[in-house]
Protein backbone atom coordinates (compact mmCIF):
# COMPACT_ATOMS: atom_id res chain seq x y z
CA UNK A 1 0.00 0.00 0.00
CA UNK A 2 0.96 3.38 -1.04
CA UNK A 3 -0.42 5.59 1.47
CA UNK A 4 1.28 7.57 4.49
CA UNK A 5 0.61 7.63 8.07
CA UNK A 6 -2.42 9.34 9.43
CA UNK A 7 -1.75 13.02 10.39
CA UNK A 8 -4.35 14.79 13.04
CA UNK A 9 -5.23 18.01 11.71
CA UNK A 10 -7.56 19.09 14.16
CA UNK A 11 -8.59 18.39 18.14
CA UNK A 12 -10.95 20.00 20.22
CA UNK A 13 -13.32 19.25 23.74
CA UNK A 14 -17.21 19.00 23.09
CA UNK A 15 -19.34 19.29 26.06
CA UNK A 16 -23.11 18.86 26.17
CA UNK A 17 -25.33 21.13 24.42
CA UNK A 18 -27.02 22.53 27.33
CA UNK A 19 -25.54 22.89 31.17
CA UNK A 20 -26.12 20.24 33.43
CA UNK A 21 -28.69 19.95 36.30
CA UNK A 22 -27.68 20.41 39.94
CA UNK A 23 -28.95 16.77 40.34
CA UNK A 24 -26.33 15.37 37.16
CA UNK A 25 -23.31 17.27 38.71
CA UNK A 26 -23.69 14.99 41.59
CA UNK A 27 -21.25 12.32 42.19
CA UNK A 28 -22.04 9.13 40.51
CA UNK A 29 -20.55 6.19 42.37
CA UNK A 30 -19.28 3.14 40.53
CA UNK A 31 -20.60 -0.05 40.85
CA UNK A 32 -18.09 -3.57 41.48
CA UNK A 33 -18.19 -4.75 37.96
CA UNK A 34 -17.20 -0.69 36.95
CA UNK A 35 -14.27 -0.96 39.67
CA UNK A 36 -13.27 -4.21 38.35
CA UNK A 37 -12.20 -2.94 35.29
CA UNK A 38 -10.01 0.00 36.08
CA UNK A 39 -7.04 -1.70 34.49
CA UNK A 40 -9.12 -2.64 31.52
CA UNK A 41 -8.18 -0.84 28.35
CA UNK A 42 -10.51 1.82 26.73
CA UNK A 43 -12.52 -0.29 24.04
CA UNK A 44 -11.67 0.51 20.58
CA UNK A 45 -14.34 -0.08 18.28
CA UNK A 46 -15.56 2.41 14.79
CA UNK A 47 -17.32 2.10 11.28
CA UNK A 48 -15.70 2.53 7.86
CA UNK A 49 -17.99 4.58 5.38
CA UNK A 50 -17.78 5.69 1.79
CA UNK A 51 -17.84 9.12 0.85
CA UNK A 52 -20.85 10.20 -0.84
CA UNK A 53 -21.06 8.97 -4.58
CA UNK A 54 -19.44 11.07 -7.38
CA UNK A 55 -22.71 12.41 -8.83
CA UNK A 56 -23.47 14.03 -5.13
CA UNK A 57 -19.97 14.11 -4.10
CA UNK A 58 -19.75 18.19 -5.46
CA UNK A 59 -22.20 18.93 -2.80
CA UNK A 60 -19.90 17.31 -0.05
CA UNK A 61 -18.17 19.76 2.03
CA UNK A 62 -16.18 17.67 4.60
CA UNK A 63 -15.73 21.30 6.90
CA UNK A 64 -19.32 20.82 7.32
CA UNK A 65 -19.95 17.42 7.56
CA UNK A 66 -17.36 17.53 10.82
CA UNK A 67 -19.17 20.80 12.13
CA UNK A 68 -22.82 18.58 11.76
CA UNK A 69 -21.16 15.80 13.81
CA UNK A 70 -19.61 18.00 16.65
CA UNK A 71 -22.87 19.52 17.26
CA UNK A 72 -25.03 16.47 16.88
CA UNK A 73 -22.39 14.98 19.65
CA UNK A 74 -23.08 17.40 21.78
CA UNK A 75 -26.94 16.84 21.61
CA UNK A 76 -26.14 13.83 22.34
CA UNK A 77 -23.94 14.55 25.17
CA UNK A 78 -27.43 16.02 26.47
CA UNK A 79 -28.15 12.37 27.32
CA UNK A 80 -24.89 10.89 27.73
CA UNK A 81 -23.42 13.58 29.48
CA UNK A 82 -21.56 10.76 32.18
CA UNK A 83 -19.21 10.68 29.09
CA UNK A 84 -18.16 14.10 29.62
CA UNK A 85 -16.78 14.21 32.94
CA UNK A 86 -13.74 12.76 34.50
CA UNK A 87 -12.86 9.86 37.49
CA UNK A 88 -11.79 11.37 40.71
CA UNK A 89 -10.92 10.07 43.77
CA UNK A 90 -11.68 10.36 47.05
CA UNK A 91 -8.89 9.65 50.15
CA UNK A 92 -9.55 9.82 53.68
CA UNK A 93 -7.49 8.92 56.76
CA UNK A 94 -10.10 8.97 59.57
CA UNK A 95 -11.19 6.33 59.23
CA UNK A 96 -9.65 5.10 55.82
CA UNK A 97 -11.27 5.42 52.77
CA UNK A 98 -10.35 5.18 49.50
CA UNK A 99 -13.39 5.67 46.90
CA UNK A 100 -12.69 6.28 43.09
CA UNK A 101 -16.23 7.54 41.53
CA UNK A 102 -17.19 9.65 37.99
CA UNK A 103 -17.16 13.57 38.70
CA UNK A 104 -19.66 14.77 36.84
CA UNK A 105 -19.44 18.32 37.88
CA UNK A 106 -16.03 18.26 36.71
CA UNK A 107 -16.99 18.10 32.63
CA UNK A 108 -14.22 19.56 30.13
CA UNK A 109 -16.18 16.88 27.66
CA UNK A 110 -15.42 14.30 24.77
CA UNK A 111 -12.54 14.78 23.08
CA UNK A 112 -13.05 15.09 19.08
CA UNK A 113 -10.13 14.73 16.44
CA UNK A 114 -10.06 15.12 12.41
CA UNK A 115 -7.34 13.18 10.91
CA UNK A 116 -6.72 12.31 7.75
CA UNK A 117 -4.81 9.07 5.42
CA UNK A 118 -3.43 9.12 1.91
CA UNK A 119 -5.11 5.31 1.87
CA UNK A 120 -8.21 4.24 0.23
CA UNK A 121 -10.94 1.96 1.71
CA UNK A 122 -9.90 -1.10 -1.07
CA UNK A 123 -6.67 -0.55 1.01
CA UNK A 124 -8.78 -1.01 4.70
CA UNK A 125 -10.67 -3.77 3.20
CA UNK A 126 -7.97 -5.78 1.11
CA UNK A 127 -7.59 -9.98 1.58
CA UNK A 128 -5.71 -10.99 4.62
CA UNK A 129 -4.64 -9.84 7.78
CA UNK A 130 -5.97 -6.05 8.70
CA UNK A 131 -3.38 -3.55 7.77
CA UNK A 132 -1.32 -1.77 10.91
CA UNK A 133 -2.79 1.75 10.06
CA UNK A 134 -6.24 0.92 11.31
CA UNK A 135 -4.65 1.36 14.61
CA UNK A 136 -4.20 4.55 14.32
CA UNK A 137 -7.47 5.51 13.52
CA UNK A 138 -8.19 5.72 16.71
CA UNK A 139 -7.23 7.50 19.89
CA UNK A 140 -6.31 7.03 23.23
CA UNK A 141 -3.77 4.03 22.72
CA UNK A 142 -2.48 2.31 25.45
CA UNK A 143 -4.68 4.15 27.93
CA UNK A 144 -6.23 2.05 30.44
CA UNK A 145 -9.71 3.00 32.30
CA UNK A 146 -7.88 4.32 35.84
CA UNK A 147 -6.55 7.12 33.42
CA UNK A 148 -10.34 8.72 32.88
CA UNK A 149 -8.61 10.79 35.71
CA UNK A 150 -7.01 13.02 33.40
CA UNK A 151 -7.86 12.01 30.38
CA UNK A 152 -11.69 11.76 28.31
CA UNK A 153 -13.87 9.34 28.85
CA UNK A 154 -14.81 8.89 25.33
CA UNK A 155 -12.26 9.97 22.30
CA UNK A 156 -13.78 10.50 18.83
CA UNK A 157 -11.93 10.19 15.88
CA UNK A 158 -12.71 10.84 12.03
CA UNK A 159 -10.28 9.80 9.78
CA UNK A 160 -11.23 10.87 6.18
CA UNK A 161 -9.40 8.67 3.50
CA UNK A 162 -9.22 8.84 -0.23
CA UNK A 163 -12.25 7.67 -1.05
CA UNK A 164 -14.05 7.28 2.40
CA UNK A 165 -14.23 8.43 6.56
CA UNK A 166 -13.61 6.18 9.44
CA UNK A 167 -15.43 7.25 12.54
CA UNK A 168 -13.77 5.77 15.75
CA UNK A 169 -14.88 5.78 19.27
CA UNK A 170 -12.44 4.91 22.01
CA UNK A 171 -14.34 5.08 25.40
CA UNK A 172 -13.33 3.79 28.93
CA UNK A 173 -14.31 0.45 29.92
CA UNK A 174 -15.40 1.44 33.11
CA UNK A 175 -18.11 3.33 31.99
CA UNK A 176 -19.19 1.06 28.81
CA UNK A 177 -19.11 -2.24 27.37
CA UNK A 178 -19.96 -2.71 23.63
CA UNK A 179 -23.65 -2.78 23.87
CA UNK A 180 -23.49 0.29 25.67
CA UNK A 181 -20.75 2.08 23.00
CA UNK A 182 -23.46 1.34 20.11
CA UNK A 183 -26.11 2.34 21.90
CA UNK A 184 -24.66 5.83 22.43
CA UNK A 185 -22.86 5.48 18.50
CA UNK A 186 -26.71 4.76 17.34
CA UNK A 187 -28.10 7.93 19.62
CA UNK A 188 -25.45 10.12 17.90
CA UNK A 189 -26.44 8.86 14.43
CA UNK A 190 -30.65 9.40 15.18
CA UNK A 191 -29.79 12.73 16.34
CA UNK A 192 -27.28 13.43 13.69
CA UNK A 193 -30.22 12.31 11.42
CA UNK A 194 -32.63 14.32 12.75
CA UNK A 195 -30.40 17.74 11.82
CA UNK A 196 -32.88 19.36 14.91
CA UNK A 197 -30.97 22.56 16.27
CA UNK A 198 -32.17 22.32 20.11
CA UNK A 199 -32.81 19.40 22.73
CA UNK A 200 -33.68 16.20 20.58
CA UNK A 201 -35.19 13.38 22.88
CA UNK A 202 -34.16 9.79 21.44
CA UNK A 203 -36.13 6.63 20.79
CA UNK A 204 -33.66 4.67 23.73
CA UNK A 205 -32.39 6.78 26.54
CA UNK A 206 -29.43 5.67 28.64
CA UNK A 207 -30.22 4.16 31.92
CA UNK A 208 -27.73 6.27 34.38
CA UNK A 209 -28.75 5.14 37.44
CA UNK A 210 -26.31 1.91 38.46
CA UNK A 211 -27.83 -0.53 40.27
CA UNK A 212 -26.83 -1.62 43.84
CA UNK A 213 -26.91 -5.02 45.34
CA UNK A 214 -29.40 -4.72 48.32
CA UNK A 215 -28.17 -4.05 51.67
CA UNK A 216 -25.20 -2.97 50.83
CA UNK A 217 -23.17 0.49 50.44
CA UNK A 218 -23.26 2.18 47.28
CA UNK A 219 -20.29 3.58 47.74
CA UNK A 220 -17.21 1.09 47.65
CA UNK A 221 -13.97 1.84 49.87
CA UNK A 222 -11.24 0.36 47.84
CA UNK A 223 -8.63 -1.54 50.04
CA UNK A 224 -5.75 0.85 49.20
CA UNK A 225 -3.71 4.32 50.21
CA UNK A 226 -2.17 4.84 46.24
CA UNK A 227 -3.06 4.10 43.18
CA UNK A 228 0.55 2.38 42.19
CA UNK A 229 -0.59 -0.84 44.75
CA UNK A 230 -3.47 -1.28 41.71
CA UNK A 231 -2.93 0.04 38.57
CA UNK A 232 -0.59 -2.46 36.17
CA UNK A 233 0.17 -1.35 32.67
CA UNK A 234 0.95 -3.64 29.60
CA UNK A 235 2.89 -3.36 26.48
CA UNK A 236 0.26 -4.37 23.41
CA UNK A 237 1.28 -7.21 22.43
CA UNK A 238 2.81 -7.24 18.52
CA UNK A 239 -0.54 -9.44 17.01
CA UNK A 240 -1.92 -10.62 13.36
CA UNK A 241 -5.78 -9.73 12.69
CA UNK A 242 -7.63 -11.14 9.89
CA UNK A 243 -11.97 -11.13 9.88
CA UNK A 244 -13.34 -14.25 8.51
CA UNK A 245 -17.48 -13.90 7.39
CA UNK A 246 -19.92 -16.39 8.15
CA UNK A 247 -23.02 -16.20 5.91
CA UNK A 248 -26.18 -16.42 6.99
CA UNK A 249 -26.34 -20.08 5.67
CA UNK A 250 -23.42 -21.10 7.09
CA UNK A 251 -24.38 -20.06 10.25
CA UNK A 252 -27.56 -22.43 9.99
CA UNK A 253 -25.90 -25.12 8.51
CA UNK A 254 -23.05 -24.78 11.80
CA UNK A 255 -26.10 -24.33 14.51
CA UNK A 256 -28.49 -27.39 12.56
CA UNK A 257 -25.06 -29.62 12.97
CA UNK A 258 -24.11 -28.75 16.47
CA UNK A 259 -27.93 -29.52 17.59
CA UNK A 260 -27.80 -32.72 15.53
CA UNK A 261 -24.68 -33.84 17.37
CA UNK A 262 -26.04 -33.42 20.55
CA UNK A 263 -29.51 -34.61 19.80
CA UNK A 264 -30.92 -31.42 21.04
CA UNK A 265 -32.42 -28.13 19.67
CA UNK A 266 -31.26 -25.87 22.47
CA UNK A 267 -28.34 -24.97 21.14
CA UNK A 268 -27.93 -21.52 19.32
CA UNK A 269 -26.09 -19.98 16.50
CA UNK A 270 -23.52 -18.11 18.79
CA UNK A 271 -22.72 -20.99 20.65
CA UNK A 272 -22.35 -23.07 17.49
CA UNK A 273 -20.03 -20.77 15.37
CA UNK A 274 -18.00 -20.07 19.11
CA UNK A 275 -17.30 -23.52 19.55
CA UNK A 276 -16.42 -24.15 15.70
CA UNK A 277 -13.97 -21.60 16.62
CA UNK A 278 -12.75 -22.84 19.64
CA UNK A 279 -11.58 -26.45 17.73
CA UNK A 280 -10.22 -24.84 14.88
CA UNK A 281 -8.20 -22.76 16.53
CA UNK A 282 -6.75 -25.13 19.15
CA UNK A 283 -6.18 -27.47 15.84
CA UNK A 284 -3.94 -24.27 14.47
CA UNK A 285 -2.24 -23.69 17.78
CA UNK A 286 -0.78 -27.46 17.35
CA UNK A 287 -0.96 -28.55 20.83
CA UNK A 288 -0.55 -32.14 21.90
CA UNK A 289 -3.27 -34.21 22.79
CA UNK A 290 -2.68 -33.98 26.74
CA UNK A 291 -2.58 -30.12 26.27
CA UNK A 292 -5.62 -27.82 28.25
CA UNK A 293 -7.60 -25.35 26.20
CA UNK A 294 -9.39 -22.40 27.63
CA UNK A 295 -12.36 -20.04 27.02
CA UNK A 296 -13.51 -16.91 28.82
CA UNK A 297 -17.18 -18.20 27.96
CA UNK A 298 -16.60 -22.12 27.99
CA UNK A 299 -13.88 -23.65 30.83
CA UNK A 300 -10.96 -25.64 30.31
CA UNK A 301 -11.17 -28.97 28.18
CA UNK A 302 -7.97 -30.91 27.03
CA UNK A 303 -7.20 -30.75 23.30
CA UNK A 304 -8.18 -34.86 23.05
CA UNK A 305 -11.42 -33.68 24.53
CA UNK A 306 -12.13 -31.09 22.23
CA UNK A 307 -11.05 -33.23 19.04
CA UNK A 308 -12.69 -36.10 19.74
CA UNK A 309 -15.99 -34.80 20.74
CA UNK A 310 -17.13 -32.43 17.81
CA UNK A 311 -18.74 -29.75 17.23
CA UNK A 312 -21.59 -30.26 18.96
CA UNK A 313 -19.93 -31.05 22.00
CA UNK A 314 -18.16 -28.04 22.59
CA UNK A 315 -21.33 -25.77 21.46
CA UNK A 316 -23.11 -27.58 24.32
CA UNK A 317 -20.38 -26.53 26.77
CA UNK A 318 -20.82 -23.27 25.75
CA UNK A 319 -24.87 -23.71 26.41
CA UNK A 320 -24.52 -24.76 29.87
CA UNK A 321 -21.88 -22.04 31.09
CA UNK A 322 -24.98 -19.94 29.28
CA UNK A 323 -27.62 -21.56 31.51
CA UNK A 324 -25.73 -21.68 34.99
CA UNK A 325 -24.86 -18.02 34.63
CA UNK A 326 -28.26 -17.40 36.48
CA UNK A 327 -29.47 -13.89 38.03
CA UNK A 328 -28.33 -15.69 41.93
CA UNK A 329 -24.53 -16.42 40.47
CA UNK A 330 -24.18 -12.85 39.17
CA UNK A 331 -25.49 -11.80 42.94
CA UNK A 332 -23.72 -14.29 44.80
CA UNK A 333 -20.08 -12.79 42.72
CA UNK A 334 -20.71 -9.56 43.26
CA UNK A 335 -21.39 -9.66 47.19
CA UNK A 336 -17.93 -11.98 47.34
CA UNK A 337 -16.33 -9.04 45.54
CA UNK A 338 -17.83 -6.56 47.62
CA UNK A 339 -16.53 -8.55 50.40
CA UNK A 340 -13.09 -8.61 49.45
CA UNK A 341 -12.53 -5.72 46.55
CA UNK A 342 -9.77 -6.21 43.93
CA UNK A 343 -8.89 -4.50 40.83
CA UNK A 344 -8.20 -7.19 37.78
CA UNK A 345 -4.89 -7.29 36.65
CA UNK A 346 -4.40 -8.82 32.97
CA UNK A 347 -1.08 -10.20 34.10
CA UNK A 348 -2.44 -12.70 36.43
CA UNK A 349 -4.65 -14.30 34.04
CA UNK A 350 -3.63 -18.02 32.74
CA UNK A 351 -3.53 -16.97 28.68
CA UNK A 352 -1.99 -20.03 27.88
CA UNK A 353 -4.03 -21.97 24.76
CA UNK A 354 -6.93 -19.61 26.23
CA UNK A 355 -9.50 -18.20 23.68
CA UNK A 356 -10.98 -14.85 24.65
CA UNK A 357 -14.42 -13.95 23.03
CA UNK A 358 -15.52 -10.10 23.11
CA UNK A 359 -18.77 -8.55 21.68
CA UNK A 360 -21.53 -9.85 20.05
CA UNK A 361 -23.22 -9.95 16.22
CA UNK A 362 -26.34 -9.42 18.11
CA UNK A 363 -25.36 -5.49 18.51
CA UNK A 364 -27.15 -3.27 16.08
CA UNK A 365 -23.67 -1.58 14.69
CA UNK A 366 -24.70 -0.92 11.56
CA UNK A 367 -27.96 0.80 12.29
CA UNK A 368 -24.87 3.59 13.25
CA UNK A 369 -25.02 6.02 9.69
CA UNK A 370 -24.38 9.30 9.95
CA UNK A 371 -26.08 10.60 6.89
CA UNK A 372 -23.59 8.43 4.77
CA UNK A 373 -25.86 5.50 4.62
CA UNK A 374 -24.72 1.91 5.76
CA UNK A 375 -21.21 1.20 6.93
CA UNK A 376 -19.06 -1.00 4.48
CA UNK A 377 -17.69 -2.65 7.43
CA UNK A 378 -16.53 -2.32 11.10
CA UNK A 379 -13.18 -1.99 12.61
CA UNK A 380 -11.29 -2.05 15.98
CA UNK A 381 -8.42 -0.75 17.45
CA UNK A 382 -5.08 -2.99 19.22
CA UNK A 383 -6.30 -2.67 22.77
CA UNK A 384 -7.61 -5.36 25.39
CA UNK A 385 -6.13 -8.32 22.68
CA UNK A 386 -4.07 -10.99 23.15
CA UNK A 387 -2.84 -14.09 21.63
CA UNK A 388 -6.25 -16.03 20.84
CA UNK A 389 -8.96 -13.08 21.25
CA UNK A 390 -11.89 -13.59 18.89
CA UNK A 391 -14.13 -10.48 18.44
CA UNK A 392 -17.52 -11.45 17.08
CA UNK A 393 -19.54 -8.88 15.03
CA UNK A 394 -22.91 -9.14 12.98
CA UNK A 395 -22.68 -9.49 9.15
CA UNK A 396 -23.20 -6.38 7.05
CA UNK A 397 -25.78 -8.22 5.06
CA UNK A 398 -27.61 -8.98 8.30
CA UNK A 399 -29.92 -12.06 8.61
CA UNK A 400 -27.67 -13.80 11.28
CA UNK A 401 -24.56 -13.37 9.30
CA UNK A 402 -21.37 -12.92 11.87
CA UNK A 403 -18.03 -11.33 10.64
CA UNK A 404 -15.46 -13.02 13.24
CA UNK A 405 -12.07 -10.94 13.69
CA UNK A 406 -9.42 -13.32 15.20
CA UNK A 407 -5.70 -12.29 16.50
CA UNK A 408 -2.43 -14.40 17.03
CA UNK A 409 0.52 -13.57 18.03
CA UNK A 410 1.89 -15.99 14.87
CA UNK A 411 1.34 -15.42 11.32
CA UNK A 412 2.15 -19.11 10.96
CA UNK A 413 -1.12 -19.99 13.54
CA UNK A 414 -3.29 -17.72 11.46
CA UNK A 415 -2.11 -19.11 8.14
CA UNK A 416 -2.87 -22.58 9.72
CA UNK A 417 -6.12 -21.44 10.88
CA UNK A 418 -6.81 -19.72 7.72
CA UNK A 419 -6.16 -23.71 5.39
CA UNK A 420 -8.20 -25.75 8.46
CA UNK A 421 -10.26 -27.81 6.78
CA UNK A 422 -13.06 -27.77 9.23
CA UNK A 423 -12.96 -24.11 9.18
CA UNK A 424 -12.65 -23.37 6.08
CA UNK A 425 -15.83 -25.43 4.84
CA UNK A 426 -17.68 -23.77 7.64
CA UNK A 427 -17.23 -20.26 5.77
CA UNK A 428 -18.74 -21.30 2.12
Amino acid sequence: MSYTSVKRVSECLIKPLQDLSPEAKQPLHLTPLELFALNVNYSQKGLLFPKPPPSENQDFSITAYLDDLRYSLSATLDHFYLLAGRLATKIEENPPSYVIYLDCENSPGVKFIYATVDATISDILQPGDVPVVVRSFFDLNNAISYDGHTLPLLSIQVTELVDGIFIGGSINHVLADAASFWHFMGAWSEIFKSKEKSFVSISRPPVLKRWVLPGYDPIISLPYTHHDQFIERLEAPPLVERFFHFSSASVSKLKAKANSECNTDKLSSLQAVIALLWRCITRARRLSDDDETSSNLMGTATVRELMTNGLGWAAFRLHEAVMNYTDTTVKENIESWIKNPFIFKRSKMNAKNHIIVLSSPRLDMYGCEFGLGKALAVRSGWMNKDDGTITMYPGREGGGSMDVEVCFASSQTMMDLNSDEEFMDALI
